[in-house]
């Protein structure tokens, strides 16, 4: 299952069909926007027959098997109980975040990201009419950590809240307790509401261990809106079904008022059959499939480090991007895209798109088939010795 490769050509699939738009070609191997060339769980799939098969698809509610599907899942894979009433339902966690940003804050107040992050975060702030603060994460040697000294100093009056990514994409952190409990503490002494993004949770590879915010203390609870989905974790984004868990009647009611007033909170039939299919019967394949993940991740770090020794990449805590260090080929922002483009024949996503100090850095998704992996890394280590003038030597030389 997971070794096989499917043709996704012409399936309206963004990743495939939208090469040219974005890269200006579509002969290259895409490695860019996060899902993956994984066929869904069996169970899924099933699932989905069994319902497509009665003919009559109208409207629907959200069942008591879906909000029971989510708790348990919660409850089993991080330790944190959930209570139905808190969950609210978006078409995705973007939607969400910019729903959050309309409804808990007013125009005019700070936004804080910690970048670079998954860049739809500043549009979700810009958008609406809010000031974007932005709090650098820190790297030394490829590790990312929060700098909290720049956030203290950075926090004002306007500062109402701050979008959290945790597991972090673009950079793989999975931030230990100690470090969300700082980040907690700086929040509740500034009254800042926190909006996690976990949407990579269940993809965190031992011993790291994902921690949702909202369930380190009573306090953080009540200040956190935390977001889940099973899109990543079982390749089914395209069903645009999220829960997003809200402990506090007061902001839950704030948010719900968005989401009730433009109707966008009822069931989907076939995104919530999904979710309860995924969390319920799926388990099996999601195991296999992070071990597939993770040993794809080791392939391609050893691969690079071994063959291409111009870019660097730090192994993620968690997800199935990787954040390549590309600044060491001595090319600026504009080069180096096409030279990915161009001389490299891959697409991926670039650096810059994240913030500032994402400049010199791609991002790259693992989630395919090793066979699709072996041609693209290979296509990129001819590529770089082509630029850096460095042939490898013959065996025995």
């Amino acid at each position: 299952m997971f070794k096989r490769s499917f043709n996704r050509y012409n399936t309206d699939c963004v990743k495939y069909d939208k090469l040219e738009a974005v890269f200006g070609r579509k002969d290259l191997i895409p490695l860019w926007i996060a899902d993956m060339d994984i066929a869904a769980p069996r169970p899924i799939i099933r699932a989905l027959h069994k319902r497509i098969n009665h003919p009559i698809y109208g409207y629907s509610l959200h069942n008591d098997c879906f909000y029971g599907s989510i708790i348990s899942w919660i409850k089993d894979h991080f330790g944190w109980e959930v209570d139905k009433e808190w969950i609210t339902c978006s078409p995705g966690i973007v939607p969400a975040i910019n729903i959050a940003v309309m409804s808990l804050t007013n125009k005019g107040d700070e936004v804080i990201v910690q970048t670079p992050v998954y860049f739809p975060f500043f549009p979700a702030v810009e958008n609406h009419e809010r000031v974007l603060l932005k709090n650098p994460l820190k790297e030394v040697d490829g590790y990312y950590t929060m700098d909290f000294d720049d956030l203290k100093k950075k926090i004002s009056k306007k500062t109402k809240m701050i979008i959290l990514c945790n597991p972090h994409n673009p950079v793989g952190r999975v931030f230990k307790r100690d470090e969300l409990k700082e980040l907690g503490e700086i929040c509740l002494k500034n009254n800042i509401i926190i909006i996690s993004d976990e949407i990579h949770a269940d993809y965190v590879f031992a011993p790291n261990k994902h921690i949702p915010i909202a369930s380190i203390s009573e306090e953080l609870s009540q200040v956190t809106v935390t977001c889940m989905a099973p899109s990543k974790t079982f390749n089914i984004a395209g069903f645009a079904t999220s829960a997003i868990i809200i402990k506090n009647e007061k902001l839950r009611k704030k948010f719900r008022y968005i989401t009730e007033s433009l109707h966008i909170c009822g069931g989907n039939i076939l995104g919530d059959t999904a979710l309860i299919a995924a969390y319920k019967k799926s388990s099996k394949w999601y195991e296999k499939n992070k071990k597939f993940l993770e040993s794809n991740i080791d392939f391609v770090v050893d691969y690079v480090r071994e063959n291409i020794p111009d870019i660097k990449i730090h192994k993620p805590e968690s997800t199935f991007l990787l954040w390549l260090d590309c600044r060491d080929l001595g090319l600026d922002q504009e080069e180096l895209k096409e030279f990915f483009i161009d001389k490299a024949g891959l697409g991926l996503n670039d650096g810059a798109m994240f913030g500032e100090n994402g400049v010199g850095y791609m991002r790259m998704n693992i989630g395919t088939s090793r066979k699709i992996l072996k041609k693209a890394l290979k296509q990129l280590e001819k590529a770089v010795n082509r630029e850096v003038g460095r042939q490898k030597p013959e065996v025995g030389s």
